[in-house]
């Protein structure tokens, strides 16, 4: 009778231990896996991450000097729209909170410079969003411009594509809902320990296949990690082509640098950017001629990029 009244107890018990850890999971499903204290005082304190860096880009067979930037923040999304909410507070459960990323380059061709830029918007709650939801692409140069949307729609993205290009016009069609090469800057940022290593289906990023007018279809990579002494490198193999990722290891997990490397032909081409500066700042709020110097701490020019 007492081992039987033990049995009870330590069934109750467990019970109890599996209600608590299904609560702590359904609170993970409402905050996201890497929602820690520190990740919110960094990311949720109305300030953005505003990166330069020193840009090598490979362009026509020949490397270019130029600038990148990584610029991360945190805000409210529309699910159903998309878009960016106007009133966060009001959406009720229309409201996702994304990491949003604009990556910008910027370097010169000859006599022609060309402007890029590229934004994705992912989900911070991996439990409850586990995929980006929308990255959009435009590249300007002397010739024309080029644009590209991407938006998730249950099992696929939709994309919607214009160029200037006879070859490419105007094209709308759907891709598989596979891991994006373009939200991997903001996964590192969100939680890098949940990426994927390994063989895996990869949607190549929208700056390569626009610049090498390359078909926009899931390919079979590689996904690799290297923990060195102050370092996390990320490595994506796609056969023909590596990018690697240079992260800072400690919170918050800053991007140090990238080395994309590639052929053309028999050649093998390399593009890289190494991060020179960082402002944490609300830079939406300095648009008067009294902040043209932050773009000095940037290592910015006061008229260009």
């Amino acid at each position: 009778m007492k081992m039987l009244k033990i049995f009870f107890v330590l069934t109750g018990l467990v019970a109890v231990a599996i209600a608590c850890n299904q609560q702590a999971l359904s609170q993970d499903d409402k905050t996201g896996l890497y929602d820690t204290e520190a990740f919110k005082n960094y990311w949720y304190a109305g300030k953005a991450e505003v990166n330069a860096y020193n840009l090598d880009q490979s362009r026509y067979g020949e490397n270019r000097n130029g600038k990148a930037m990584l610029i991360f923040v945190t805000e409210g999304f529309s699910k159903s729209k998309q878009v960016k909410l106007d009133d966060p507070e009001a959406a009720g459960d229309d409201k996702a909170t994304v990491m949003k990323l604009n990556y910008t380059k910027n370097f010169v061709t000859g006599i022609y410079p060309y402007s890029m830029m590229l934004s994705a918007f992912t989900p911070v709650s991996r439990n409850q969003f586990p995929n980006t939801m929308k990255v959009t692409m435009t590249s300007q140069e002397w010739c024309g411009h080029v644009f590209s949307q991407m938006n998730l729609q249950r099992n696929k993205y939709k994309v919607d594509s214009y160029s200037y290009f006879e070859s490419e016009g105007d094209a709308h069609f759907e891709t598989d809902k596979v891991l994006l090469e373009d939200e991997l800057f903001n996964l590192i940022r969100i939680d890098p320990d949940h990426i994927p290593m390994g063989k895996v289906k990869i949607l190549p990023g929208l700056f390569f296949t626009r610049l090498k007018h390359k078909n926009l279809k899931p390919a079979e990579a590689t996904i690799e990690r290297k923990n060195e002494e102050s370092q996390v490198v990320y490595k994506v193999s796609f056969g023909d082509r590596t990018l690697e990722i240079q992260v800072q290891k400690d919170f918050p997990h800053k991007i140090l640098g990238w080395r994309e490397q590639f052929r053309e032909g028999e050649e093998l081409r390399t593009t890289t950017a190494t991060l020179d500066k960082t402002l944490y700042i609300d830079y939406w709020r300095k648009n008067k001629k009294e902040f043209d110097v932050l773009r000095d701490s940037l290592g910015l020019s006061r008229t260009n990029y």
